[in-house]
């Protein structure tokens, strides 16, 4: 599958903050443009939306990226389901909240390919492939 054409991001932003959505964990990693890497953060353990959001504002108050990266999932069609819509309400909310921009990424088996790069908290491993799939996208 053919990667995405890059997003039109700004060379100044170079420090992100990306999240795996999820309705009972959402994965968290920090990462840069030079580096083109991630680490992985503690994945945020929240089923209330309110009390989610609020522990994801609070990693950007933290970390203080330039831009913000939400993963959104697919069907291997690339059809949505209920997940993309929670997904993309997620990432509405955060630019609401946090006043960064955010930028969406496809990450279907973003889970199992940090399953089987041997990550040990699987949300925060996927939350490190869909930050890295971002920034090699990057110009």
């Amino acid at each position: 599958m053919p990667e995405p054409a890059p997003p039109d991001v700004p060379a100044q932003f170079q420090t992100f903050l990306a999240f795996d959505f999820g309705a009972k964990r959402t994965g968290v990693a920090v990462g840069n443009r030079m580096l083109r890497t991630a680490t992985g953060q503690p994945t945020i353990r929240a089923q209330a939306s309110d009390a989610r959001l609020a522990q994801a504002e609070q990693r950007v108050r933290e970390w203080q990226p330039d831009a913000l990266v939400v993963g959104v999932p697919f069907h291997p069609d690339g059809a949505s389901h209920d997940n993309t819509a929670r997904a993309r309400k997620f990432a509405r909310q955060l630019r609401s909240r946090c006043g960064k921009p955010v930028y969406e990424v496809d990450e279907r088996y973003s889970t199992t390919e940090a399953l089987s790069s041997g990550a040990r908290d699987a949300d925060a491993g996927a939350a490190c492939v869909i930050l890295e799939q971002f920034l090699r996208g990057l110009p």
